[in-house]
């Protein structure tokens, strides 16, 4: 199993980050909180520049990469969105060329984004492993370097914001945090860990993209495909080894929420906070309103890992009903 980062390191990420990222807000807010019967904190990381916790990562990795490997004038990556933000931003910051590849169908509201930055953007196969594989194969045609998903250096920049909320708000009970591939789960749990505090961690999921559950469950790697029509940013088929051994290391528990939830999530959030939350970001909130009951009395916390909705789900959220 691989480290997490130390106090120290998670300090210096800090330090690198600073100058191109506040302290993201950690609020209470009482129309959110309503009815649930705890006490609610929302950390939002739909603040930061890219409206998603990734630029922290992408962020400390690329000056990792520029400091060992000077060379090397590009990079490529796969996502759907979240994570080729982080690392436009971070390669246009460091002078280098910066290759994104999306699946098809892809939000394209993020899409613009990216291209924004300065990336250039190629759509390739149906689902995020083809994108990835197509990656792979384009970094080695064309001397990139092929930035992953998942990687230490992403998890000591991610860390940041677990360490911005223990600081926060001081004997947090619980927190809730979705699951994509497993950088933002094992971030708060680096934190958690580097200051020695017994806060419990739960992991969250789309019901539709439930790969991290099954293998929590089963305590192996499991792949299975996802068909979460919301939450993209945590479709995940196949699991990364290393983070799924923190997350069945680390995890009180993974709770699955549906696509309907997810949307259900994203207009109370417009609603109550007047800011927005894209359908993963919604996800951690949407598991404590499914699951209040056992958490009554408690102080709980809830990341909101990004604001980058398509203006089709906001459609969609904005025009759901209240029961």
């Amino acid at each position: 199993m691989g480290v997490l980062p130390s106090l120290s390191e998670i300090e210096a990420a800090e330090a690198l980050i600073r100058p191109h990222i506040r302290e993201t807000p950690m609020y209470r807010w009482p129309l959110l909180e309503k009815g649930l019967g705890c006490e609610l904190w929302l950390k939002h990381e739909n603040h930061t520049p890219v409206g998603a916790f990734k630029i922290r990562g992408g962020l400390v990795y690329m000056d990792e990469f520029r400091r060992r490997e000077p060379e090397v004038k590009g990079v490529i990556a796969a996502t759907t969105g979240n994570h080729g933000q982080s690392i436009a931003y971070a390669a246009r910051l460091n002078g280098l060329r910066a290759v994104i590849v999306v699946p098809h169908g892809n939000n394209p509201e993020k899409n613009a984004a990216m291209r924004s930055l300065g990336a250039e953007l190629i759509e390739h196969g149906n689902e995020f492993q083809e994108a990835l594989e197509f990656s792979r194969d384009l970094a080695a045609q064309e001397g990139l370097h092929a930035v992953p998903s998942f990687h230490p250096w992403l998890v000591r920049g991610v860390a940041t914001y677990g360490l911005e909320m223990f600081r926060s708000v001081a004997d947090l009970d619980t927190i809730f945090v979705s699951i994509g591939l497993g950088s933002g789960f094992c971030g708060i749990a680096a934190a958690r860990e580097a200051l020695g505090l017994k806060t419990k961690i739960i992991g969250v999921v789309s019901e539709h993209a439930p790969a991290y559950a099954l293998s929590f469950e089963k305590g192996s790697l499991i792949t299975q495909s996802s068909t979460t029509t919301v939450a993209e940013g945590v479709a995940c088929k196949t699991p990364n080894a290393e983070a799924l051994e923190h997350v069945i290391r680390h995890a009180d528990e993974i709770i699955r929420v549906t696509d309907e939830e997810a949307v259900d999530a994203v207009r109370e959030i417009i609603q109550t906070t007047h800011t927005i939350a894209e359908g993963a970001g919604a996800l951690a909130y949407a598991a404590l309103k499914k699951e209040a009951r056992r958490f009554q009395g408690q102080r709980v916390a809830c990341v909101l890992s990004g604001g980058n909705a398509s203006m089709a789900l906001l459609s969609r959220a904005l025009g759901a009903k209240r029961e």
